[in-house]
């Protein structure tokens, strides 16, 4: 046997992190101060409603493949009332924006409320029958 090649040394691969550009910090910086100026306090409130429900959805998702599915139609009635009241409060928002006044002429913000709370009830009276 000839002599033995010398080991290769595995190569260094320096960890790249991306630091955040000032041009990228600025543009959220002004997203953020335009959204507060700008978006009235009822907005907000259902935007945080929005983050509630989508964060609830994907811990429930994250739960099921992680730890277990073994309750499955008790997995799927939870995020199918959270993804369906996602998308009731979605609905309500864009009709209470004023922004889309242009868009809802003939819906009061009062009755889109209604509506909301109607279809709210009906979502979660399937999904408590859903669940057996």
């Amino acid at each position: 046997m000839g002599p033995k090649a010398p080991a290769k040394q595995p190569q260094q691969v320096a960890s790249q992190s991306i630091p955040a550009t000032p041009a990228s910090q600025n543009a959220l910086d002004s997203l953020w101060k335009a959204y507060n100026d700008t978006t009235s306090s009822r907005l907000k409130t259902v935007d945080a409603f929005l983050v509630f429900l989508m964060l609830s959805g994907v811990i429930q998702f994250l739960y099921c493949v992680l730890v277990t599915n073994f309750p499955f139609n008790a997995f799927l009635a939870g995020f199918a009332s959270t993804v369906g009241q996602f998308v009731l409060t979605a609905s309500l928002r864009s009709q209470v924006n004023p922004a889309n006044r242009a868009e809802f002429k003939e819906v009061s913000p009062e009755r889109a409320f209604a509506d909301f709370a109607m279809g709210s009830i009906v979502l979660h009276f399937f999904v408590f029958n859903f669940l057996g």
